[in-house]
């Protein structure tokens, strides 16, 4: 279809749905848009117009108002062309140009860094909160781009495809916008497991005869039983999406032969009234499966969908879903917020309050919140499935799912969680870290006076909500005693580490480190660690790359100073040449634990011979006399020797490697040590906060290479999130 003939086409469907649209004002901005674009072109070789058309389509779809459809038409025109904020304001207005603006800044996110990604959300989430269209119409540009993702290179597809699963399809789902969001999945399933992706697809067409007459006997039989009980309905039959599929099968273990409830189907009544009714009838028809039926419609999702769910048995003891809701309910169930649009004309402002409270509260949560935690936070309270419990009273709270009742006392209030001793789960007293369950009647027990929470609690609630108010009571009513419990954490992982020198003795690095958190002095720091507003391991992991990098320098500006410029020449026994010593008496130092391929210098021991260490190691040229000073000399590896004959020496050295704390990590570790016929003469664990884990392990290696090929392999096991060479028996 020719560019003229869409625009023609998009606009008569504006005057179908919306007649009262400016359609004038919509044929202007396409018609800017394509002047800015002149000569441009999409990946794929298509005039680059095309897309913003696009673009534009879905958001009449969704039925949004004129001002959102210009905004479609001209989203991509401040950041690729000369066309700017200024001229779109002086055309179309200041809501299209700030609806521009503000899908612009979206465009620009970094799916990167933690810290980055942190600030990149918070800006989404304040456009969202400003004007809820600007994400409505960034998820129409994404997906138009996600159905073009095959244009791009593999390693983009991959990365976009994963941004899109793990931030935009799940920002539709908290819309509500369940079709978008199911579109999005299925997109980005393809690129990301293409195929995965294809095995369903081929099941699914293998059996498409097999569902179509299934799916068709259950309309018929639920339609006749409707029409002879007079309730007026619409009736609908699906397959489930792919995605939905995907993940079945994934977390079952099974093939799409294996899977059966993949089957769904929809009746839309007139009245609430008709849907019990109905869920009556389907209950006389099909035998139900216990603990698979879900009223949403008493107690809706957060985000506003409304329906009753339930799985039954068909015909053969075939499992399928039916969902039963009114006209309205199913609108809000597709289009989601966009739905307000669609069929009233906007959000009043009471309503738009109430619709993105949980906006509000998601900006809150980042106060105070590193960058790992608030990500992790976000994808807990926006992405994850709830439960639905009740007070004693009868209210209905929804929670996360795995909440515990002590999420429940600062869901209800700071108060009441902070003055929390116990609960009561369906009128018998529980534990406060049980996980809540669908039904559940919690009673939260207080006492009269305030004592505080436990300062455990913070690494066992489930909601930032929660983790937040916990961290809030100690920062401001234990101040002195956080301070106390701060620097008892930090000295105790600094000595473990070997590292309480290197920062208490260093200026530099204290500043660097206070500099990096944003902390004006050491108390603001030992605090924060006291009340959790920071991780002790964020802390000494930055200590040791300054001390490290410090410890590199040194030796690299002493090795600059006094220069190697004699002829590597010798004899050797041992793998090591020591300048202007033959054959002499040779250790190796297990500060360090030099191998083969490290740059090398030796210390001449009294009666001991030559101690060989790594340059980089903090025991080169550190303090000590002139006489200690001159006793260093230059040293090499014999490569003929080594070469030689591999086998004949292993060489001792130590790993550090930084896990996710995981039943069986360590025998896996241990395993491919074995596998790998290295020999281990060490391997010790100790557990770190917030499920996480340091091994260490001293190894008999080869040389370098050997070491490189083992830390590879050690990087690419399940749950190991680093691996270094420890230095100084660090």
């Amino acid at each position: 279809m020719e560019m003229k003939n869409k625009i023609d086409f998009l606009i008569e469907r504006v005057q179908k749905q919306n007649p009262s649209a400016n359609v004038k004002k919509i044929r202007a901005a396409y018609e800017c848009a394509a002047a800015a674009h002149e000569g441009q072109k999409r990946r794929n070789g298509e005039p680059y117009i095309i897309h913003p058309v696009a673009v534009a389509e879905i958001i009449v779809e969704m039925g949004l108002d004129t001002d959102s459809i210009c905004a479609g038409l001209l989203h991509d025109c401040i950041e690729d062309t000369p066309f700017g904020y200024r001229e779109i304001e002086n055309k179309f207005g200041t809501s299209v140009a700030e609806l521009v603006d503000g899908v612009t800044r979206l465009g620009m996110l970094r799916y990167s860094k933690e810290q980055e990604q942190m600030e990149d959300l918070r800006k989404m989430f304040m456009a969202m909160a400003k004007d809820i269209r600007v994400i409505l119409i960034k998820l129409a540009d994404r997906l138009h781009n996600a159905r073009t993702f095959q244009h791009l290179p593999e390693r983009k597809q991959r990365d976009k495809a994963l941004e899109t699963m793990e931030i935009y399809a799940p920002i539709a789902h908290r819309l509500g916008m369940q079709r978008i969001k199911w579109e999005l999945e299925d997109l980005s399933l393809k690129c990301l497991d293409p195929i995965g992706y294809n095995e369903i697809v081929e099941g699914l067409k293998a059996q498409s005869a097999q569902h179509e007459e299934f799916l068709e006997h259950i309309k018929d039989t639920i339609d006749s039983k409707l029409e002879e009980a007079h309730i007026t309905h619409e009736i609908s039959a699906r397959v489930k999406h792919i995605y939905s599929i995907y993940r079945k099968m994934y977390a079952q273990h099974k093939t799409i032969n294996e899977i059966y409830d993949i089957c769904a189907v929809r009746v839309i009544v007139g009245t609430v009234a008709d849907c019990y009714n109905v869920l009556g009838y389907i209950h006389d028809l099909y035998k139900p499966i216990p603990g698979r039926f879900k009223d949403y419609i008493s107690t809706p999702k957060p985000n506003g969908y409304q329906s009753l769910h339930t799985t039954v048995i068909g015909r053969a003891g075939v499992p399928f879903e039916v969902q039963i809701r009114t006209a309205e309910m199913h609108r809000m169930a597709e289009y989601g917020v966009a739905a307000h649009w669609k069929y009233k004309q906007g959000l009043d402002r009471k309503g738009s309050e109430e619709a993105f409270a949980w906006i509000r509260q998601l900006l809150e949560a980042q106060q105070d919140t590193e960058a790992e935690d608030f990500i992790k936070n976000i994808k807990v309270d926006l992405f994850a499935d709830e439960v639905f419990v009740f007070t004693p009273k009868g209210d209905v709270v929804n929670m996360p799912a795995g909440a515990i009742p002590i999420d429940l006392a600062y869901a209800i209030h700071s108060a009441v969680g902070n003055r929390m001793v116990g609960c009561k789960i369906n009128g018998r007293i529980a534990p406060i870290d049980t996980p809540l369950k669908n039904g559940d009647i919690v009673e939260i027990l207080t006492s009269k006076e305030t004592h505080g929470p436990s300062r455990n609690w913070v690494k066992i609630v489930r909601t930032t909500e929660a983790r937040n108010k916990i961290k809030q009571w100690f920062k401001k009513e234990c101040r002195e005693e956080n301070i106390v419990q701060g620097k008892e954490e930090l000295d105790r992982e600094l000595r473990a580490n070997l590292l309480y020198n290197g920062f208490y003795e260093n200026g530099e690095i204290q500043k660097d480190v206070l500099d990096k958190f944003s902390f004006k002095a050491l108390d603001e720091m030992y605090a924060s660690i006291g009340y959790g507003g920071i991780t002790v391991t964020k802390v000494v992991n930055k200590v040791k790359d300054d001390v490290t990098r410090l410890r590199r320098q040194t030796a690299q500006a002493d090795h600059a100073a006094h220069p190697v410029t004699v002829k590597r020449h010798g004899k050797s026994q041992s793998g090591v040449i020591v300048e202007g010593i033959d054959n002499c008496l040779i250790k190796f130092a297990r500060c360090c634990t030099p191998i083969p391929g490290d740059d090398i210098i030796g210390f001449i021991t009294r009666g001991y011979g030559v101690s060989i260490h790594r340059r980089d190691c903090v025991n080169v040229h550190t303090n000590g006399s002139e006489e200690d000073k001159a006793r260093w000399v230059n040293c090499w590896w014999d490569e003929d020797l080594v070469a030689s004959n591999p086998q004949r020496d292993k060489f001792s050295t130590g790993l550090q490697i930084s896990t996710k704390n995981r039943i069986g990590i360590l025998a896996d570790i241990a395993t491919l040590f074995s596998s790998a016929h290295v020999n281990v003469h060490e391997l010790s664990a100790r557990d770190l906060a917030d499920g996480f884990a340091v091994i260490n392990a001293m190894i008999d290696v080869t040389g370098i290479a050997q070491l490189d090929n083992i830390m590879s392999r050690l990087r690419g096991t399940k749950g190991v999130v680093d691996v270094i060479r420890t230095v100084d028996g660090n």
